[in-house]
């Protein structure tokens, strides 16, 4: 079911429309019509709209987080090469034209008040993603506390290139990164 052209063509839509007008601004009837496909067709995919944004944020975490995996070990670079890399790769995310900041701040701050699974899957992204800079600030030889300052970085930048509109965020964040791992290897 999950291979189902269809239920993937509504995903594409729903998650172009969320990320670009926002989730409460987008109707089920607007998903529909720029799927092509019927209200019922909608609904036996997706039995409501929480249904969809769940479904929409699942799929754009595993995505977010395997295009960053993919980019920062790709090549033979060093352990503490990889951390900065997360921030080369915020750049360029940075830089795409439709670029409207973390999908899953966004969509915490407009329904996390009201909405408990999108709470969660903001706190899973969120968690992964800090997961998965530790592992890298530890293969880099520095003490966990560093993930805790890089990840913070990686997420500040999200939020101002987001609301400035520049990838600078995403360079500043990549030096004051590359400051802490040299201090934290000292001693």
């Amino acid at each position: 079911m999950h291979d189902d052209p269809i239920r993937t063509r509504i995903l594409d839509v729903a998650e172009q429309l969320f990320y670009s007008q926002g989730i409460q601004a987008v109707g089920m009837d607007a998903v529909r019509t720029a799927a092509g496909v019927t209200l019922r067709r909608l609904y036996q995919q997706f039995p409501s709209k929480g249904v969809l944004v769940e479904e929409y944020l699942l799929r754009r975490d595993a995505r977010w987080r395997s295009d960053l995996k993919e980019y920062v070990e790709a090549g033979d670079t060093s352990a503490r090469e990889r951390v900065l890399a997360v921030f080369d790769w915020l750049h360029i995310w940075f830089e795409q034209p439709d670029f409207r900041g973390c999908a899953f701040i966004n969509s915490f701050g407009e329904l996390g008040a009201t909405s408990p699974e999108v709470t969660e899957a903001a706190r899973h992204h969120k968690e992964q993603f800090r997961r998965y800079v530790a592992d890298l600030v530890r293969r880099a030889g520095a003490p966990s506390e560093v993930a805790d300052h890089v990840v913070l970085l990686a997420e500040g930048a999200m939020t101002t290139a987001a609301i400035s509109g520049t990838p600078r965020p995403a360079a500043q964040g990549r030096v004051a990164a590359a400051a802490l791992l040299p201090s934290a290897q000292v001693g």
